[in-house]
This record gives C-alpha cells, structure tokens and sequence, in this order.
C-alpha cells in the first residue's frame, strides 16, 4: 500500500526549524502483506519506502516505530533510527543529496484483539537539537486471522475399542492313540488325562447357566507310512471307534447332540509339526525334502531312504500321529445388554474391564459415558479408559482435561499410535505445537487421519506449503482452510462442497470464498447460514477484514448486528 506522506507540511514543519532543510518521512510506503495476517501465531509485515533526494537534513535524526493499534491497546515493533550525514547520533546514514532507502520488518505475537486493528508509524524526529512533532502515520489494515479457523477438533479423535464378546468359545481337545494299523480302543487311552478333561467340560457346558455346547469333532488320523488305501480304512475305523466311545459316555449323561466327522488319511502336516518340534538330528533334511516333494508315496519313498534318521522317526514320531482327537467347541454366553446397564449402574465393580468398556457403548449420554470410563480407569487403570474420557474431554472443548487424560493413557501405553495421535491434536488445540509434532510423530499406524492432523499442526506453525502437502485430497474444513491462504479459491470451494460433516465454519468459510472472489451473495447467504449454527460467528464477522469491503452495506450490517 503505497502512502502520500503530506511532505509539503513536514517540510514547512521542518523549514522553521532548520534554516530550510526538512526531514521528511520516507516519500512512499509499501506493506507486505497489506492487510496484515496472522501466520503461525505470528503477526508479521516488511515496510519499505524511500527518502528523496535532498530532503534529510545533514544533522537530522528519525526514530522509526510500528505501532499495532487495537481496542485502546497498543503494541510496539522494534525501532530504527535513520541519521544524517552530520548526525552525532548512531543509526543508518542518509545522504542528503542521494535521498536513500527506507526498511523495516516488524513482529507482533498473535492476540485475537488484532483481527481490527491498524498498523502505525511511529516518528521521533530532530534536527540539531530542535524536536520535530510528527503524528502517528497509519499504513496498513489487519488482521486477517482466517488460518486461526483450522481448529484441531476437526479431526476426529480415534477410538481404543472394547473387545467384548457376548460369545466366548472355548475349545477342549484330547487324542486317543492306537497301535500301528490298528483301530482298537484301549483302556489306558480312554481313561487318560485328556480324554477325563473333555468329559468333564462337557459336563459342565451341558449344566452351567451361561455355557452351551456349540459342537463336538471326533477326526480320525493314520501316520504318513504304509500304503494310501490302508491308512484311509485306518482313519475311518479310528473315527468310527472314538465316536463310538463318545456317544455312549454323552449318552450316559444325557447330552443330546450331534458328533461331526473327518479323517486324515496320511497325517503329513501333523508329520511337519512334530518333526518341528522335535530334537532329532537331521530333521532339517527331513524337512526339506517334505517341501521338494508334495505326492505322498514319493515323500515316504525318500524319507525312508534316510536310513540313518528314519528309525528314530519310527519310534519318536510315528506313534503319535496314529490317533482320533475328539474336540468339544463350547460357547460362552455373556451378559446381556440390558444385564450390564443394570450391573453398570448399580455395581461396576462387578463388570470385568471388557465389559465396563462395551457398558459406555450402550448410552449416548456424555455424562454417563464418562462416569463409566472413570470406574473403568479407577478400577483397571485401562488405557483405553483414559483414552475414551479425554475423546470426551476433547469433544467438549476442555482440553485441558482431554490432554491429562491422554497422558494417563501413555504412562500405560506409550507408543500406541491412536493415543499418541489423540495427544498431539489435544496438544494443537492447546497450542503447544512442538509437543504436538512429537506425538504426532510416535503415530503412524493410527486408525484416524493423521496426514490431515499433520497438515492442521503446519497450518498452526505457518508452515503452509508443508500443510498443503499433507492434506492432500483431504475434504475438511481445516483443509479448505490452507487452501484459501493458499489463493485457492476454486479448490477450497470443491473441498468445502464435499465436506462429509458440514458445519457453521464450512458455511463461514464459503463466505470468505465468496468475499475473495467478489460474490456478494455467496457472502450473505453463507454468513446467514454460518451464524444460525453457532451465533459466536456474528461478532467474529462484524470484525473480520476478510469482509471489510462489504462492512458498509446495509444488509451485511443487518447479519452481523
């Protein structure tokens, strides 16, 4: 913006003073960037202009001060002090026949009061030891403050879910080995350990309140050795005999359901297993030539011609693989919904951590939810507890809280990224942006967006080109903020139009669009639509000089009064 400086005035100021010699201010000004704005949480602008050609007295002396101005506050830059050539005093020299350059930057730390605010030169001048009154010089408008809209609560916090089951299954197994080509039961083997487990859990499934038997598999095995067509007989009998075995003893206790069937007629993956697991020596051979080889007779043919190892294998591992294994499938039935709302009101301390997590999920109700997270937290100390009270800190504005939550949350889980990511947007919110970028940091993997948190926090940092790059498609409000500091317009307007959620800011923003672009009715009908969500908006409005150039008219004023 470039300033008359009523020279003609100064210069007659100055003639009475100085046997005609003036010292004017700088001829011309210019402001970058005029208005001011707001970037990062920084009010920054670079003054320049000149001072003509003989008109800086030889032992003249101007002090040069910006001055913010806003609600009857002040704040001053840091001065600088142009001199004369014959000047005592120190600063930058002018020379009176040459004229010179005039420069200056200055800094103010970002208060909201700024958004109407002026931006004033302020003069010490002399000449010799005669001062020179000079008023204050307005030169620019601020602030434009539209980056401060990228609001951390638009991105969604992530969740750390329950993992409660209303149905639990339980699995009980045990093997019943018969001899080699044999499908005879012997009582050593139906009275094992295994096989007295496996009655007893279907006994207690079929009497337990909250236990059912969901299905019971008796699958019958032969070893890899011998023959295919005899291994197969062997299989089935095997079944058959186990089976048998099984129904009288269901019978017995009368459990009335059904037995599922299968054979393995060549056990070759139990094989694999057990050779795994096994000591013996060079099994790594064994093992690879069960990978080179896949038809069954030409496996058997190879390994048996490992002369060496193949006796061992006979006697260690063969055995086993000669088996029915019976396996009872058991559900466990949960509490109901209705069960655990009841038990959460009148006794959480009843509820397991699991349960309490999935009794917040049954109620809209904030107040309830957090009640039940803070009995979930006080009596399991679950990081997922405190992670779920500060989403619902956050989500109420009370950050403060929110980020003691997530703290809560980490001493316990470090470096889960859906708390780091949660903390660090807290932490944007709080505007501590550099423990924001080390959360943020620790992250990756999060369920939530974390490119668009990260493009917010540039956003905040005044980092624009790093915030654009983050974002990237993103369709959010924070986004179509960078976008609009940016200088693009049509691209905020897309983004703004796809926003999933839109709200009184995705409204507010669209006036802005409309105001760079001169579109006085996108303007109204936006701002209308803005300050019916959230009336805040009005007075932010009536002193954003995003809309200076509209402030005269009748109906802007008739929205924001």
């Amino acid at each position: 913006m470039k300033k008359g400086l009523f020279l003609s005035l100064i210069a007659a100021v100055v003639m009475l003073a100085s046997c005609n010699k003036s010292l004017p201010k700088p001829d011309e000004i210019t402001v970058n960037p005029s208005p001011l704005e707001k970037v990062g949480n920084k009010v920054n602008a670079e003054i320049t202009g000149t001072f003509p050609e003989k008109k800086f007295a030889k032992k003249g002396v101007l002090t040069v001060t910006p001055v913010l101005k806003f609600e009857g506050q002040e704040v001053l830059g840091d001065p600088v002090t142009y001199v004369g050539e014959k000047a005592k005093e120190n600063g930058k020299t002018v020379n009176y026949k040459n004229g010179g350059t005039y420069k200056q930057s200055c800094s103010f730390d970002y208060v909201p009061a700024m958004r109407k605010s002026e931006l004033y030169l302020r003069f010490e001048a002399k000449v010799g030891k005669k001062v020179i009154e000079i008023p204050d010089l307005k030169i620019a408008d601020g602030v434009v403050a539209t980056s401060e809209l990228a609001d951390a609560r638009d991105n969604k916090t992530a969740g750390t879910p329950d993992k409660f089951q209303r149905v639990i299954q339980e699995l009980t197994e045990a093997d019943i080995k018969f001899l080699i080509q044999s499908a005879e039961l012997r009582s050593a083997e139906t009275k094992s350990e295994s096989v007295k487990n496996l009655q007893a859990a279907i006994k207690d499934a079929k009497e337990a309140e909250r236990k059912e038997i969901s299905k019971i598999e008796v699958a019958g095995y032969a070893s890899p050795d011998g023959g295919m067509s005899l291994n197969e007989n062997l299989a089935k009998n095997r079944q058959k005999a186990a089976a048998n075995f099984l129904k009288k003893d269901l019978k017995k206790n009368k459990v009335n359901t059904a037995i599922e069937s299968n054979i393995t007629a060549e056990d070759w993956e139990g094989f694999r297993k057990a050779m795994e697991n096994s000591n013996i020596q060079d099994k790594d051979l064994v093992l690879r030539v069960l990978s080179m080889y896949s038809d069954p007779e030409e496996r058997e043919a190879q390994i048996k011609n490992l002369s060496a190892v193949y006796g061992t294998i006979a006697e260690e591992i063969l055995p086993a693989l000669r088996r029915s294994r019976l396996i009872l499938t058991t559900d466990l039935i949960g509490k109901s919904d209705d069960e655990i709302r009841e038990i959460a009101k009148k006794d959480a301390s009843q509820l397991s951590v699991e349960e309490l997590l999935y009794a917040a999920t049954l109620t809209e109700d904030k107040a309830e939810k957090l009640a039940i997270y803070k009995q979930a937290a006080d009596q399991y100390n679950d990081y997922r507890a405190w992670n779920s009270m500060g989403q619902i800190y956050f989500s109420n504005g009370d950050i403060a809280e929110a980020r003691r939550c997530y703290s809560k949350a980490l001493e316990i889980q470090p470096n889960d990224p859906d708390v780091n990511y949660n903390a660090g947007v807290a932490a944007i919110a709080d505007g501590d942006l550099a423990k924001a970028e080390e959360y943020l940091g620790k992250a990756a993997g999060t369920k939530a967006n974390l490119n668009a948190a990260l493009g917010t926090l540039y956003t905040a940092k005044g980092d624009y080109n790093a915030a654009k790059k983050a974002y990237g498609e993103t369709a959010s409000n924070n986004a179509a903020v960078q976008q609009i500091l940016d200088e693009d317009y049509a691209g905020a307007a897309k983004t703004l139009a796809n926003v999933k959620e839109p709200n009184a800011t995705t409204a507010y923003l669209k006036a802005i669009v409309g105001a760079r672009t001169n579109d006085k009715a996108a303007v109204y009908e936006n701002l209308k639509s803005a300050i019916a969500q959230d009336a805040s908006l009005k007075a932010r409005a009536a002193q954003d000089i995003e809309f200076a150039k509209f402030a005269e008219d009748a109906e802007f004023q008739a929205i924001v009064k």
